[in-house]
């Protein structure tokens, strides 16, 4: 995972730029940026370097892996994972202690790499949105109707591609006993080829790629977020509550959010209480909106950028004249 994006070009451009200028602190932005850490490490003055660790990826693996094993036909995938998940834990460890400041993105994943590398003190930042560019008044994509359950993601995703199948094989036909009119969107480019079957099913819409998933995500009755699989926070579920949607997730996927079920959303994690909580939501439009407007609050409060910045500001502003190696 940390190789899949290695560019020899980038490293030589890096280490050129490094000799040539020096900077107070250099910001790594999650584990496919992190092979270029030794390039850093070489510079003269050496930088203060910041790792931003977007998910805990050896806890996602690890989860991955637990799910697949609970189902014979996908075993296989449960061997990658762990195979996936010794090799992470070693080399996430390394990467936290090689880097001077740690960022985690919820107090979970924080504490998941304090387990890694004990006494690491990760500062944690939230992901964010620019609430102002959600607007819930966004009009709908075209087709959309009332009924409509969205969920948004890259649809080759392995967490993405287990909520759809469990949602479109569990929850949907328990929804559409109730509500016949239920349709499921799947928003998100390359649809993994686990996800064709869905294609035949007159109550599910696979979209692939689209320029800009914020109409959708308007013309949801009701925003899904049911996964099962996953570290960090969801981006998704902020760019939801951004637009005023009503959302039905799983703990899971609302894990690293500090939100209450049935304040902000509803949280449920089984089969039958997810698709009751749809249905409530889908018979109760007041409800929809109460819901929506709570959350907008929640995110405009918390995890709004004008609120998050300032945070990894100060982070830089720790950067000394000459920075000692260790790992804080």
């Amino acid at each position: 995972m940390a190789l899949r994006l290695e560019s020899p070009l980038f490293r030589q451009h890096l280490a050129d730029l490094l000799a040539r200028q020096s900077f107070d602190a250099v910001h790594i932005e999650g584990i496919e940026m992190a092979p270029y850490i030794d390039v850093l490490e070489a510079a003269l003055p050496r930088p203060l370097i910041i790792f931003d660790n977007f998910n805990c990826e050896y806890l996602l693996q690890k989860r991955a892996f637990l799910t697949d094993l609970r189902h014979p036909r996908r075993w296989h995938g449960a061997v990658y994972s762990f195979i996936q998940w010794q090799r992470l834990r070693r080399y996430e460890a390394d990467l936290c202690r090689r880097a001077d400041h740690v960022i985690a993105v919820s107090e979970a994943d924080a504490e998941a790499l304090r387990q890694l590398v004990p006494g690491l003190n990760p500062t944690v930042i939230p992901n964010g949105v620019d609430v102002s560019a959600y607007d819930p008044r966004t009009p709908p994509a075209p087709g959309m109707q009332d009924g409509a359950l969205v969920f948004t993601g890259k649809m080759d995703f392995r967490p993405n591609v287990d909520a759809m199948v469990w949602f479109a094989e569990e929850v949907l036909p328990r929804v559409r006993q109730q509500a016949p009119h239920a349709h499921l969107w799947i928003v998100g480019q390359r649809p993994h080829p686990r996800l064709a079957p869905l294609r035949n099913d007159p109550a599910v819409t696979l979209t692939g790629y689209v320029e800009d998933t914020r109409p959708y995500i308007a013309g949801a009755t009701v925003y899904i977020a049911p996964l099962r699989i996953g570290g960090g926070t969801r981006l998704k579920l902020l760019e939801a509550m951004a637009m005023e949607k009503a959302i039905v997730a799983t703990r899971l996927g609302a894990e690293g959010y500090e939100v209450r079920d049935g304040g902000e959303l509803l949280l449920a994690d089984d089969a039958e209480a997810f698709a009751a909580a749809v249905l409530s939501l889908l018979a109760d439009a007041e409800r929809r909106a109460a819901l929506g407007r709570a959350a907008r609050r929640f995110v405009e409060s918390r995890y709004d950028w004008r609120v998050l910045a300032p945070r990894i500001e100060r982070l830089y502003e720790q950067a000394p004249q000459e920075t000692p190696r260790g790992c804080s």
